[in-house]
């Protein structure tokens, strides 16, 4: 049988998604609860995997299980066992062709940066930061040439074990929201600190570092070290994964609560 979980986290306790040995990580976590549960040893595939730090409001995850258990106990009974930075949302039943990374259409992340002169208290860990005023509409220029099929060598970190930097931006929108401004990038997959390379190459140009057009020069040298260093993990959600209807999973939850929240106690 395999079924597929809804899964939300914090991730500033965590060294990251993927399971590695001696320290703590979302997948390590999730698959001990399980293994406990089913009595056997399970293992997760997930629909994209966060760096260090990376928080998510809509990850999916699938495993396969001999075992019949009422939903409850894949849902309530994992929650009383793995940390408390980490919530089962749901858990369906699924056909054994559906696979958490490789049925993913599109997956969407928004970074929050808090953009004012002093650092933040509450929410410290939760949202990236710049004291500097940031042009947002300098940015959204910016952030056009990046739309489309292209090469992303330019925001790909030397430790990615992806085949091809090609991937393809379907939308990457900025507003801002009181004193957050708000990134949103949706793509049918990234590479390795890719959202947050983009981010920090993004604030550069909001910040009067360099000219909207050096977005385009650095997208077409395919050479990393021109772009802007790689961006704190700490304002980055992985918000949306976008399947075929078809598969009737459970639609993700408005992100805008988390947004008003912020903005309200940042106005």
């Amino acid at each position: 049988m395999r079924l597929a979980l809804g899964i939300e986290y914090d991730g500033s306790a965590f060294f990251g998604w993927q399971l590695q040995p001696d320290i703590a990580t979302i997948q390590g976590e999730i698959e001990a609860g399980l293994s406990q549960i089913a009595g056997e040893p399970v293992r997760v595939f997930c629909a994209g995997r966060t760096d260090a730090g990376v928080h998510a409001t809509y990850q999916i995850v699938h495993f396969d299980t001999t075992v019949i258990r009422p939903s409850g106990a894949w849902v309530r009974g994992l929650n009383a066992l793995i940390s408390n930075d980490i919530s089962i949302r749901w858990v369906k039943e699924v056909s054994l062709n559906f696979h958490a990374r490789y049925s993913a259409l599109r997956r969407t992340y928004r970074y929050l940066l808090l953009n004012r002169a002093q650092r933040p208290g509450l929410f410290a860990k939760n949202v990236g930061w710049y004291h500097k005023k940031l042009d947002v509409c300098a940015m959204r220029s910016a952030a056009s040439a990046l739309i489309g099929q292209n090469d992303f060598s330019a925001f790909r970190s030397s430790e990615c074990q992806a085949n091809t930097p090609i991937r393809v931006i379907d939308g990457l929108y900025i507003r801002s929201i009181g004193e957050i401004i708000v990134f949103e990038i949706t793509a049918n997959a990234f590479l390795h600190h890719m959202v947050r390379n983009i981010v920090g190459t993004l604030v550069y140009i909001g910040a009067g570092k360099r000219p909207v057009d050096w977005m385009e020069e650095i997208l077409i040298s395919r050479n990393r070290a021109l772009a802007a260093p790689t961006f704190s993990p700490n304002g980055l959600y992985l918000t949306s994964i976008d399947y075929d209807p078809d598969w009737a999973l459970p639609v993700p939850g408005s992100f805008s609560d988390l947004e008003t929240a912020l903005t309200s106690l940042t106005a």
